[in-house]
């Protein structure tokens, strides 16, 4: 399967921003790319940002895809994917899921009889696979053969971290790679208008920001120093920077971001 054709069940953002990376690594050329949704007009559109082909139905999807990427709403799997396991339940094909909740338990219950013929990976992504930088949240138990796994791993390797943790870890996983970059955001803005204050043009400390946020990451990256570490190498006895340590713990920073996920896994 050297230039598989990718196939996406629905196309809204976090189809597009998959699409857009695998493109834009060389992963895969546009036209390899063939999507359905609901709403006709509008994929004709967005998908002819990269060269993809619109379809009308799931089952063209399945039919012309090798690689099919279920990318619709959670609670629209069951109406739009079960009428087309028969066309999905083949050798020549595998499935990527990326909807929030459904594992590889829940696919075994919806497929039934199909399931046995059945190859798929259950995921989480994230839209910073747009630019080659995103996550994928990935469930260790899946159905791929050993090559439909070289398939996807040579994938998504090109525009993400592949983290592979077991089941009962999916939603964690998710909250904090899928969920946490609107988090990330709101981080950096709150900076910005700090830098704003202070007579930064907002454009300019926008910038500092996110690629102060891209570094941090990439040097944990690069050597897995742990956070706290990292920190205390920025802080100088009776410096700066410990002062605003000190003020975002007086402010129950960490502690904010946990009941932020504790809100999201409750």
């Amino acid at each position: 399967m050297s230039n598989p054709t990718i196939g996406f069940i629905g196309y809204g953002n976090m189809a597009q921003a998959i699409a857009e990376g695998l493109v834009a690594a060389g992963a895969i050329d546009g036209t390899d790319i063939v999507a359905c949704a609901a709403h006709y007009d509008k994929l004709e559109k967005t998908t002819a940002k990269v060269g993809a082909t619109p379809l009308r139905t799931a089952a063209e999807v399945a039919d012309a895809a090798d690689v099919v990427i279920i990318a619709i709403k959670p609670y629209q799997i069951e109406s739009v994917i079960q009428p087309i396991a028969g066309a999905l339940a083949n050798e020549s094909t595998f499935v990527v899921s990326i909807a929030a909740g459904w594992d590889l338990a829940k696919y075994r219950e919806l497929f039934g009889a199909d399931f046995g013929a059945m190859h798929i990976q259950c995921t989480i992504p994230n839209t910073p696979m747009a630019v080659g930088k995103g996550v994928l949240v990935t469930e260790t138990d899946n159905t791929l053969t050993a090559g439909q796994t070289e398939v996807f791993e040579r994938l998504f390797s090109s525009i993400s971290l592949i983290e592979r943790v077991d089941s009962a870890h999916m939603g964690i996983g998710m909250c904090i790679a899928g969920c946490a970059p609107a988090f990330t955001d709101m981080y950096i803005e709150a900076l910005g208008d700090a830098g704003v204050k202070y007579g930064l043009q907002r454009a300019t400390a926008y910038r500092l920001a996110a690629k102060m946020v891209e570094g941090v990451g990439a040097l944990y990256l690069a050597n897995e120093t742990h956070p706290g570490a990292m920190k205390d190498a920025v802080c100088s006895p009776g410096g700066t920077t410990i002062k605003g340590v000190a003020s975002l713990e007086e402010s129950a920073f960490r502690g904010a971001v946990i009941k932020a996920v504790d809100a999201i896994e409750a």
